[in-house]
């Protein structure tokens, strides 16, 4: 399903009178991701004057615009025009390293997991940190980066209610996805480490240093480290390592 439904034209759906949303499928899929992704990169290389923001998720780009400078109809016009002209990525997607700490107390809701799916907690940090994930949009909080790749072995159902307020930069899984939660709330994922890297630093140039399309791997390191870690990226050294993804 997945394959057709990535290659067919996206529907144009309007979001109240200043914003179109291009929807490619309905599924969580890489190949629909990189064509929302594509057409996103293209709009910031070419945007027509009036488009005000883009907003990629899953499947869909959303498109706000000034509907006194840009009409819809232009607007989703140039859409069509760039999707039948194949656009693809503007730049290969980056591979980061992030350093996680899977002990006590950070890997707080391990044993609840080992629970659901019968697996000891160490096979639980082992898998977890011996997939790639990637990053399919940011939502719901600030830096909130929602993460595929999850290994089928961890895909345990969120909770029924929330449990209480996770750290910052949490390492969370639930629903079959994964996730690093970087600011303090309560949720229905559960807690399974914690990051020293900051994904999210509203003082920084760039907020968000991670793109939708990256990927990410946690490597795991003990109390000690992730301190240490912490307490260089608090003095303004990233942690986080960087290399270029092969497509």
């Amino acid at each position: 399903m997945s394959g057709v439904e990535s290659a067919g034209e996206p529907r144009l759906l309007d979001s109240g009178e200043a914003a179109l949303v291009v929807e490619f499928g309905s599924t969580v899929d890489p190949a629909i991701s990189d064509r929302v992704l594509a057409l996103d990169d293209a709009l910031g290389v070419d945007p027509p004057e009036g488009l005000r923001e883009r907003v990629p998720t899953y499947r869909s780009l959303m498109l706000h615009y000034d509907p006194l400078m840009l009409d819809r109809e232009t607007l989703a016009q140039h859409v069509r025009t760039l999707v039948a002209g194949a656009v693809a990525r503007a730049g290969t997607p980056n591979l980061w390293t992030l350093p996680c700490c899977y002990d006590d107390p950070h890997g707080e809701d391990i044993a609840q997991v080992a629970e659901r799916t019968g697996l000891s907690a160490a096979t639980i940090v082992a898998t977890h940190a011996g997939a790639i994930y990637r990053v399919y949009m940011y939502g719901f909080a600030p830096g909130f980066a929602y993460l595929g790749g999850l290994p089928k072995t961890l895909a345990v159902p969120r909770r029924a209610s929330p449990r209480p307020p996770h750290p910052k930069n949490a390492v969370v899984i639930g629903g079959g996805l994964a996730a690093v939660a970087t600011v303090p709330m309560p949720t229905g994922w559960y807690v399974i480490g914690a990051t020293p890297a900051r994904l999210y630093a509203p003082e920084r140039e760039q907020s968000f240093f991670i793109g939708a399309g990256d990927l990410i791997r946690f490597e795991p390191v003990d109390v000690a480290t992730f301190d240490a870690l912490t307490a260089r990226e608090a003095a303004g050294e990233p942690v986080a390592r960087r290399e270029e993804a092969v497509r």
